[in-house]
């Protein structure tokens, strides 16, 4: 591999390798649609390209389970603690990408 740089985290420290960045400071709808499909795939008659924001996961298809799977990818690829009540009360994309973005706030500030 020589002569091919190996691309670096974004503090500096690291490399990065994954999907996810465990330095982001952002989490995105992207971001949830990826790892939603990673995690549970998806409902046959559920379009996740739509506007799904404010749709609830049980009306996307997603149960607990599949949530508490989602949740878990995201605390692995991102380098977060997501407590599971704050994670089976967001109820649509919109309020988990908030809990997502608080925590990674939260993160990069200590």
């Amino acid at each position: 591999m020589a002569g091919r740089a190996v691309p670096r985290a974004p503090s500096g420290r690291g490399t990065y390798l994954g999907k996810g960045n465990p330095m982001a400071t952002t989490f995105t709808l992207d971001d949830l649609k990826r790892i939603l499909l990673e995690a549970a795939g998806a409902d046959e008659g559920v379009d996740l390209d739509g506007d799904i924001l404010d749709t609830e996961f049980e009306v996307l298809g997603y149960e607990s389970l599949a949530l508490l799977e989602t949740g878990g990818r995201i605390e692995r690829e991102y380098g977060i603690s997501l407590d599971d009540d704050a994670l089976t009360d967001a109820v649509t994309p919109r309020a988990l990408i908030e809990v997502v973005n608080a925590q990674l706030s939260a993160a990069s500030a200590a």
